[in-house]
């Protein structure tokens, strides 16, 4: 296995002719099990693990809410291993590889099947590095992001998401300058189905069929060992339509921005982290956020306009630095801004019908050696909109808050 490995990764420093010194391989990852209980029904993926938010109330003939209640789940899914591969050199860099999967599939029908996490080549010379492959969005920032012992890791506040991308980064001094161009895979884009224009499909194609990929930009800075703080920005177009309901020829593309600041501080005692983001057609992401017909432009041919539906979300989260025992809580709030056109047609998004979402987190853990035990509770509160204003803001709210429970076990190796 280890041979097979090798000539994998081995191929491509190959190809630049040059001498390629002794390669290291390291396998590693952890086995985690996670046990949860949670008070009502949730939007979540893969049987309840990966938590979004409450179900909205679902009232039967008699007034009961049918999605009131409890359930509980025990998954392995998240158990994970990864492939890291250094000791390379080619083009006088530094040149290193890394495959890392889990077994949460890409769907609910194929959950425990092993699914691709990141696949990069990274080249690293004194100030300069490139990596090349899928990795986190640019908006998750490895520095500094929460600690949260479920697995959506802050999830809707938290930009989540991993990419193929191309990602440059410069460092200068107490700066460094991080710039991304990536397209989409797992996370994806919502837009109008072609079979049901009026409902929502999850898809890459929209941003693929803008030929232009997700720009970013981003800047840190880190005075000191005990703080870390940046900025950075993006842009990204969809066309949500190569042909219209009527069978016509459309190109009619509509772009968003997004922008965050992120801080982290590490005392004695404890950490803090916190972050703030504005999005315009966030879903995928996993924020709320989306799109929107804004006019109808022609008729007859059933020629459209969009508007982008946007969200501001913040976070903060502090935890303890002891080597063995830690606490920690986390809190989060997002709320959802409408569009910047009136609406006119359907709506394509993430939690289009939330008026604002917060959540509590605190947690426990314990960990001896390669062993962790970890406790957490999560208290989420999303309030619902029966009716909207013209620009999609959600009215006549109606909260409903969720309380889960959740007991998580790992093992590294």
């Amino acid at each position: 296995m280890r041979k097979l490995f090798l000539l994998v990764f081995l191929i491509p420093f190959l190809s630049f002719g040059q001498e390629v010194s002794e390669v290291k391989v390291k396998v590693g990852g952890f086995v985690k099990n996670d046990m949860f209980w949670d008070s009502r029904n949730t939007v979540s993926a893969r049987e309840g693990h990966f938590l979004l938010f409450p179900a909205a109330e679902n009232l039967d003939p008699d007034g009961n809410d049918l999605n009131g209640a409890s359930s509980f789940n025990f998954l392995s899914i998240q158990s994970r291993l990864a492939v890291n591969i250094t000791g390379a050199k080619a083009l006088n860099a530094d040149i290193s590889a890394k495959i890392e999967g889990d077994f949460f599939g890409q769907l609910n029908p194929n959950i425990n099947l092993f699914r691709l996490r990141h696949a990069y080549i990274k080249m690293k010379w004194t100030s300069t590095e490139v990596l090349l492959g899928q990795y986190w969005i640019p908006m998750f920032v490895t520095d500094c992001f929460p600690g949260t012992i479920s697995f959506n890791t802050g999830v809707p506040f938290q930009p989540f998401g991993r990419s193929p991308q191309i990602r440059v980064t410069q460092s200068m001094g107490l700066a460094k300058f991080i710039f991304v161009a990536n397209s989409q895979r797992d996370y994806a884009s919502r837009g109008p189905n072609p079979l049901a224009p009026s409902s929502t499909l999850v898809s890459s194609e929209f941003l693929r069929n803008s030929s232009i990929p997700e720009l970013s930009l981003q800047v840190h800075l880190k005075p000191g060992d005990a703080i870390l703080f940046g900025l950075g920005a993006s842009y990204k177009q969809i066309v949500p339509q190569t042909k219209t309901s009527l069978g016509y020829q459309t190109d009619e593309s509509v772009g968003g921005y997004n922008a965050f600041a992120f801080l982290r501080v590490n005392l004695k005692p404890i950490t803090i982290k916190m972050q703030g983001v504005y999005g315009q057609n966030m879903p995928d992401v996993l924020s709320l956020g989306g799109i929107a017909i804004s006019d109808s432009t022609n008729v007859e041919k059933g020629f459209v306009s969009y508007t982008t539906l946007n969200t501001m979300s913040s976070w903060i989260d502090i935890s303890s630095n002891g080597k063995n025992f830690q606490v920690g809580v986390f809190a989060g709030y997002s709320q959802n801004l409408g569009a910047k056109d009136k609406i006119v047609g359907p709506k394509y998004g993430l939690g289009t019908n939330i008026a604002s979402l917060y959540r509590i987190s605190p947690r426990v853990s314990y960990q001896v050696n390669k062993l962790k035990f970890a406790l957490e509770g999560e208290y989420t509160n999303a309030s619902y909109g029966a009716s909207y204003d013209e620009y999609g803001v959600p009215q006549d709210l109606n909260p409903v808050g969720n309380l889960r429970i959740l007991f998580a076990s790992y093992f590294f190796f």
